[in-house]
């Protein structure tokens, strides 16, 4: 299976309550990550922060296609994929300010978030340690119908355990989904100057299918893991995602993003994920601009809660264990 596909399944799109929920899903993990990036600015959050704004519909495309007894693993730009997943926005941001209250006592800042309640075995801030957890997880996961899914960048393909685990997944029949989330930098390197050949291409000679998908369709992409999380769960192997996206923010939180192609960042700014979600939405379900306008006041107005007690939470006493914080 290759080819970018851009797919709008009625049986996808048949629920337009499900359909504005991925839409506000989002639009919540956007308005995470300018509040993150606006706390941080203000000295509030401290250490880096990776932030996925513009790969939105990734995490939330995939989580849409998953079942209860799943597992995922992130990356250390993984403040999406844990929102995706239903870690409380309220907990995360809580951690990203290093809060008793966070979803790891304040302890796990922004790269290493872990959230086992919502399927989140952790988000690594190593280059593809994600994909060692998840085929880690998939071993297990192959005696209970569960699927591991590892979330992980276009660099990552460089590295060498990636081949590892494919060749392992491959040859044990193992229920993952690799989901490359094609962004088309490796921190500030364009990815074709630094990788031969295609991407699809190196994980085809390993015999697993993959699929190469508009990562900025949500609908798309939550066909193509429905597809894949399937084909696992049938005890039919591994599969490969690449996910075309791209990042409307820089690498990191001192990174002003300035080694861009003239027009490369407008150009992709018109294929804003929430953009094409608002255009599916009115055009499939006649759903009006002002319905539409009514979900950003309520997300906007749950971000200012958020902040309001975030910034009033209580930092961990160093002599308390993270666990009873949350317990």
């Amino acid at each position: 299976m290759t080819g970018m596909s851009t797919v709008h399944d009625p049986a996808v799109l048949s629920d337009a309550s499900e359909a504005l929920a991925l839409y506000e899903r989002m639009l919540l993990i956007r308005r995470f990550e300018d509040t993150v990036q606006s706390l941080f600015q203000k000295g509030h959050v401290h250490g880096t922060t990776h932030l996925c704004s513009g790969q939105e519909a990734v995490p939330v495309g995939v989580a849409a296609a998953l079942g209860p007894d799943d597992r995922v693993a992130g990356t250390y730009r993984g403040h999406g994929h844990a929102i995706a997943l239903g870690v409380d926005p309220q907990g995360l941001l809580d951690e990203m300010l290093g809060r008793a209250t966070g979803v790891c006592g304040g302890r796990a800042g922004s790269m290493n978030v872990i959230d086992l309640e919502h399927r989140l075995i952790g988000c690594f801030g190593i280059i593809g340690g994600s994909i060692g957890a998840a085929t880690g997880a998939a071993v297990a996961l192959q005696r209970t119908g569960g699927v591991a899914v590892a979330f992980f960048g276009d660099g990552t393909t460089n590295q060498g355990y990636i081949h590892e685990c494919l060749n392992f997944a491959k040859v044990r029949a193992l229920p993952a989904v690799y989901v490359c989330e094609n962004n088309l930098y490796g921190e500030f390197t364009p990815w074709e100057q630094v990788t031969a050949g295609k991407i699809p291409e190196r994980i085809a000679a390993y015999g697993i299918p993959v699929m190469t998908i508009d990562g900025n369709d949500v609908w798309a992409v939550q066909a193509a893991a429905g597809e894949a999380i399937d084909r696992a769960r049938r005890g039919e192997g591994p599969s490969f995602v690449e996910a075309l996206t791209y990042r409307f923010v820089g690498h990191s939180r001192s990174d002003p993003g300035n080694y861009r192609k003239p027009g490369e960042l407008a150009a992709w700014r018109e294929r804003d994920p929430l953009k094409i979600a608002r255009g599916s939405l009115t055009e499939l379900f006649g759903i009006a601009a002002e319905r539409l306008d009514e979900i950003v006041a309520q997300v906007d107005g749950h971000i200012e809660v958020l902040i309001a007690r975030a910034l009033a939470a209580p930092l961990p006493d160093p002599d308390t264990p993270a666990r009873e914080y949350r317990d």
